[in-house]
């Protein structure tokens, strides 16, 4: 088999131009996630009165369905319950749809981030007259924070490579553009390659930038 370099060159230039869809779904997706992650692992870790087995619930069937099978719910299943979800587009539900699913997973990685905090710190800012939202957002989230930033981060990977199945509704992401090119020429060894190192890039350069986060992070504890 004789691989064309030249054809396979010639497609990042294509592929480049649909790298901001791509990077705009995973990153509104994943402040979808980091929001109702964090408002989750507090209800689980409280066990808030009645909004707790709901989260239960919520967290068991996001983590526990397959992500094509989410989007299509949001995309094809809503809109046949509630009319009024006719009117969100392929992007936002993918949006959406990820942002959701990510969420619970996000839940547990930020419960788990917020129990490792020693307890007596609350009982400690308690104890010198501040409430217990001002512990929690001045002392505990800040320790957390530095501890759940690692597996935010890969997590941020996994919802890039998620963003390909878009293109099953209809999304022009570079995934899509990459299986038309190969459907067009039938070349889909080069075109499938060149779009897996686009993702690849993206993974590098995110791996990078996670790092300088970490270090700043960690600045104050060395």
């Amino acid at each position: 088999m004789k691989i064309d370099f030249e054809f396979m060159l010639g497609l990042f230039p294509n592929l480049l131009k649909y790298v901001h869809i791509t990077l705009g779904i995973a990153i509104v997706a994943m402040i979808i996630a980091i929001i109702l992650g964090l408002v989750l692992a507090i209800i689980t870790k409280n066990k808030v009165k009645i909004l707790n087995p709901i989260a239960n619930v919520y967290i068991s069937f996001f983590r526990g369905t397959p992500t094509i099978v989410q989007l299509f719910i949001f995309y094809f299943g809503l809109p046949q319950l509630i009319p009024g979800f006719s009117i969100i587009n392929a992007i936002t539900a993918t949006i959406i749809a990820l942002g959701v699913r990510n969420s619970a997973f996000l839940s547990e990685v930020f419960r788990s981030a917020l129990t490792s905090v020693d307890p007596g710190q609350l009982e400690a800012g308690l104890s010198v007259g501040m409430t217990k939202w001002q512990v929690l957002r001045r002392i505990v989230l800040p320790q957390a924070m530095r501890i759940a930033i690692p597996p935010t981060g890969n997590f941020f990977i996994i919802l890039v490579k998620e963003t390909s199945l878009a293109f099953t509704i209809g999304v022009a992401e570079i995934f899509a553009q990459a299986k038309m090119s190969a459907a067009a020429t039938y070349k889909f060894f080069e075109s499938f390659l060149a779009v897996a190192i686009m993702y690849w890039i993206i993974t590098i350069i995110w791996t990078i930038l996670q790092k300088k986060i970490e270090e700043k992070v960690n600045k104050p504890y060395r």
